[in-house]
């Protein structure tokens, strides 16, 4: 109807038609270009985090100072080792090298 304000009747808008009525805004060709791309659902706020955390590592020459070997760890070949050690978990291959030639075994 377009009551209201000191316009008169349709104030300002025309009389008929899509101009004249609420809501008349023309959509802008960039939504319609949002509005067919795919959407991702379900990931929620934490889309970038890894699925699995990294474990913290150690250096194959601290184990001979650190005992008990800790579980949760992985073992990676810096350095070097002198005694035969029992390693359960994540092993890099150049670590277990290293481990089976100072006699030990990497599970």
């Amino acid at each position: 109807m377009g009551r209201g304000g000191k316009r008169g009747t349709t104030s300002g808008r025309g009389q008929k038609g899509q101009g004249a009525h609420a809501g008349r805004g023309i959509r802008p060709a960039e939504r319609d270009y949002i509005q067919r791309l795919p959407k991702l659902r379900g990931r929620g706020t934490h889309q970038n985090k890894p699925r699995h955390p990294k474990l913290p590592v150690i250096n194959i020459g601290k184990l001979d100072v650190i005992k008990p070997i800790p579980n949760g760890y992985k073992i990676l070949g810096g350095g070097t080792i002198t005694k035969a050690v029992r390693v359960y978990g994540k092993v890099s291959k150049s670590a277990r090298v290293k481990i089976e030639k100072a006699g030990g075994f990497a599970k």
